[in-house]
Order: structure tokens, then sequence, then C-alpha cells
């Protein structure tokens, strides 16, 4: 089986398969209305998928409709992945938390943080403190990132060729090294600020395994995973199979065909990027996200200790504060009241606060195009939403997500 199928009744898990019809009925009004073109969700209970809801076209243009093999692209859900892929290797001792980053990239020893002046002449001061690999983990480096448009520093990023992507004829190594020419935002470690953290992070773990972080992450996690859809740009053979990428027109925010950006998903990329460079399926991505509700085992196949995953979905924050406290209101694939962070993942801290119903210690994320993810270790849930629509915040999709599928448990 290589795409996602039910597997036990809702009742047999606690879930009311009547309230589960919400889920859908709710989500096709977006399509009916045009907000969206297609979805796909699942949702699993005590390791079985319980619901599988796909509706609408992945390709409106061509009347192709949203299949259970779909291809979406998964933008910074890419992110939890490299994280899981760094947690690896943390367990094999290749690096502590607490491990410099300049000693894997000697560039970042130097790198200054911003504290005043213009674009055109910016007045720095020296790191406080160095970079550490918690930082990365967490948002807290003090990178940014070009396209947040929010900080004099996000312009110093865009007119280095960081933008939404890099420019061309760079690789990691290069990448990491002109990055550490530019000021950070803040002190490592004062805030919390979305970031390309995980495209450094990425270039770390390169060096720490001797190997491309495609081929890292294709041996140690893809593979034994059975994720063999997941990929840095569609072949050819699957070309058909892909979703289109649309785009919220101003004022209306209805979807419209963004072709031209579309594209990048069947061409290698510049750099293999740790923040956003995969494509995947529900299948494949289920596996992921069953794993980590697993506490890290899948199949029989051992990917990380539970222990290690309690940790990653652990409020890593300073004072254990929310995002409100710490983080930056900029963009970011979470919101921020009620919310920390972990190693990877957001982490509901207070879901009262948040206005959105799940548990204390539910974690996950989301991507670019709206898709979303999210483990809950006390209902024993891996609940998972895809479609192509630029930017995520258009709708209020994954806090909706969220309500419907609490008002279905029953047990």
């Amino acid at each position: 089986m290589t795409h996602l199928q039910v597997e036990a009744a809702p009742e047999s898990v606690g879930m009311s398969g009547e309230r589960l019809a919400r889920v859908g009925s709710h989500f096709q009004k977006y399509i009916d209305d045009g907000r969206l073109t297609g979805w796909q969700i699942s949702i699993a209970r005590h390791g079985k998928v319980v619901y599988h809801a796909l509706a609408g076209h992945r390709d409106v243009a061509a009347g192709t409709p949203v299949e259970a093999d779909t291809i979406w692209r998964i933008y910074s859900m890419t992110k939890p992945i490299v994280a899981v892929l760094a947690l690896q290797l943390w367990e094999e001792g290749a690096f502590e938390l607490t491990t410099p980053l300049h000693r894997f990239i000697p560039a970042f020893r130097n790198t200054k943080v911003w504290r005043s002046g213009t674009v055109e002449s910016p007045e720095v001061e020296p790191l406080a403190g160095p970079i550490r690999m918690w930082h990365l983990l967490t948002h807290t480096s003090g990178l940014t990132n070009g396209f947040m448009r929010a900080h004099p520093v996000d312009a110093l990023y865009r007119d280095a060729g960081f933008d939404l992507g890099v420019r061309s004829g760079v690789d990691l190594e290069s990448m990491c090294d002109t990055l550490a020419t530019l000021p950070l935002v803040f002190q490592p470690g004062a805030e919390w600020n979305y970031s390309m953290g995980f495209d450094v992070l990425g270039r770390v773990l390169e060096v720490v395994s001797g190997m491309p972080l495609d081929e890292l992450m294709r041996t140690r996690l893809l593979e034994p995973l059975g994720m063999h859809e997941t990929t840095w740009h569609v072949p050819e053979a699957n070309r058909a199979r892909v979703a289109k990428l649309y785009g919220a027109q101003p004022g209306t925010k209805l979807a419209v065909l963004l072709d031209k950006a579309g594209e990048a998903a069947f061409r290698p990329p510049p750099v293999f990027s740790g923040g956003s460079g995969l494509q995947s399926t529900a299948y494949d991505f289920h596996r992921f996200a069953q794993m980590l509700a697993n506490e890290g085992e899948l199949d029989g196949v051992r990917f990380l200790s539970p222990r290690t995953v309690r940790y990653m979905a652990s409020n890593h924050l300073p004072g254990k504060v929310d995002l409100s406290a710490f983080g930056r209101p900029l963009h970011s694939e979470t919101t921020y009241d009620g919310v920390g962070f972990g190693l990877g993942v957001s982490v509901t801290i207070d879901p009262v606060k948040a206005r959105v119903p799940g548990n204390v210690g539910d974690f996950g994320w989301g991507g670019a195009a709206s898709t979303t993810f999210w483990v809950d270790p006390v209902e024993h849930m891996a609940v998972q939403f895809f479609t192509q629509l630029l930017p995520s915040g258009t709708h209020p999709l994954r806090s909706q997500l969220k309500q419907l599928v609490s008002q279905a448990l029953v047990d």
C-alpha cells in the first residue's frame, strides 16, 4: 500500500464517525466558494487511521481530482523532518545542544548583531555569546528570513539573494558563509524569530555526518520510514500527480493559480534547504507523524528514543513562556498565545490561552501552502491536512481543524 486507507472504525478508538463527518462538510465549503481548490485530511488514533477524506481538484483547469496519492509541496513541514534527523545524530553524540555553531561553521564565530542604523549603514555589536545548536532548533539564533519584510536585516538578506529561496550558484556551505556575514536581528537566545536556522542546521548535519543532506536524510530517515515519495524535487514520472500551487487573490481571497512558482517542485533545488525543500504525500507524511506519535518507533524500527521525542516536544523557550511573551509577532506557521516551541515543532502549553482546543504537550508544524500536522500524545492522535494555498495565514484552517477534531472525540 502506498496511499492512506482507513484502518479502523472511529468508534473502535473513541471517536464518533458521525461527528467526524463534520470535518469534511466544513472544509467542503472552502471548495464550494472557491477559497480552496482541493484538500486531503487524515486522522489516526491509537495507531489506526480512522478518518481519511479528500475533496476538490489538484488541478482545477485540467479537472483532475485530489486523489489518495496526490503529491503536495510541504515547504516548512520539512523542518520537523530535519529536526528528527538532527536528533538522531545528537543521540549518537555528534553534538550537544550547547555546542557552539562555529565549531561546525567557523564563519559564525565573527557574526555581528544589529544594534541600530539603516540598511545602507547598519550599526552592529559583537556577539555576547555564540549561536548554539539549540538556538538553531528553536528559532532563537537571531537569524531571520528575507521574506519577512519586518526588520532592516530582512532587507540585507534579500540583497544577498535570500528571499523566498536562495539565489542560484550557491551551495549550503557558501550560503552559510554568506549568512554569517550578515548581522543577527538580536543576541542569540534573547528572542524567538522565524528564521533560516534550519537551513543552517542542514549544513551542520552535512559537516558532522560527512554526507550531503539529501543523502543523509534518504538513508537515515526517509527510506527506513518507507517515505519513498518524499523528495527534493518530483521526478517526471510523477509530475501529473502533483497538486497545482494556488495563491489567495487580494480582496476576495479566492484561489488563483501560481503556475510559475509551482514549477519549482519539478527542478532540483539550488540547495537542499532544511527549512522548506520537500514534496511529500499524505501516506508518507503520516508515517513520519505516526512515528512521532509512537514516541520514535514505527513498524518495529526505532528512529528516536521515547525520551528524545518527549524532550523534542517540550517547551524549550527560556522561562518556559509562550511565543507571545518571547517571540516577535511576525509571520509563523503557528499561533503565539499559549504556544511554546520545542526542537523543530511548536508545542501547546495552554490550550485555554490559545483559544484552540487541544492538550498540553501536543506538537506539530505547518507549511507555507497551508498544510499542517500535529501529534497529540494525550489523545494518541496524529492529524494532517494538505492543500496548496499561499500564504498559509489566508484562512484559519489549522485552528478550525483542531476544533473539529476535538469535538469528534467521545471517549
